[in-house]
C-alpha cells in the first residue's frame, strides 16, 4: 500500500519531534545546568584562567573550553554550552563563529565511541588515535575561523 505524501509528512514530523524531545532538548538543558554549576562554584572563572593561555592560540577566552568539554559529550551540549556563555557575555559572535566547527567535528565523541565505534568491531585499541583525528580537525578549524571570523 502506497502512503499519501501528508501521511509521509506526518510520520517525518513526528520522527523529528521524538527526536528532539529525546535527544536535543536533553542535552541542551544539560549544557545550561553544567554553565551554571561552574558558575556558582567559581570552577567557570577557574577554568578560565586555567585554559586561557591555551585557548588564547585560538582566539577565544579560556571558558571557551567548557564548549569543547560539553561538545565533546554531546553536540547539543556544545551547542548548549556555547549559547549560555554567549547570553552571559563571556563569548562574543567571533568567539561563537571559531567554536561552531569545532563543536561538529568532535562533538559527541563519548556518545559515538560506544554507539559506532563498539557496535563496528572496532577494536579499542585504535579508539586514541580515531578521537585524536577529531579533536586535531577541531583545532585547526578553530585556527583556520579564527582569521576567518
Amino acid at each position: 500500500m502506497n502512503k499519501s505524501l501528508i501521511d509521509i509528512f506526518v510520520e517525518g514530523a513526528k520522527k523529528g519531534l521524538h527526536i528532539n524531545l529525546n535527544s536535543i532538548i536533553p542535552n541542551l538543558v544539560m549544557a545550561f545546568v553544567f554553565i551554571e554549576i561552574l558558575k556558582i562554584t567559581g570552577l567557570l572563572a577557574f577554568l578560565g584562567k586555567v585554559f586561557a593561555p591555551i585557548m588564547a592560540i585560538f582566539g577565544l577566552p579560556g571558558e571557551g573550553i567548557t564548549v569543547l568539554l560539553s561538545a565533546w559529550l554531546a553536540m547539543g551540549g556544545g551547542v548548549g554550552a556555547c549559547a549560555s556563555l554567549f547570553n552571559e557575555g563571556i563569548l562574543t559572535k567571533e568567539h561563537v563563529t571559531i567554536l561552531i566547527p569545532a563543536i561538529f567535528l568532535m562533538g559527541a565523541q563519548v556518545q559515538y565511541m560506544g554507539r559506532l565505534l563498539g557496535t563496528a568491531g572496532i577494536p579499542s585499541r585504535h579508539y586514541p588515535i580515531l578521537l585524536g583525528i577529531c579533536i586535531l580537525n577541531a583545532a585547526l578549524s578553530m585556527l583556520v575561523m579564527r582569521f576567518l571570523a
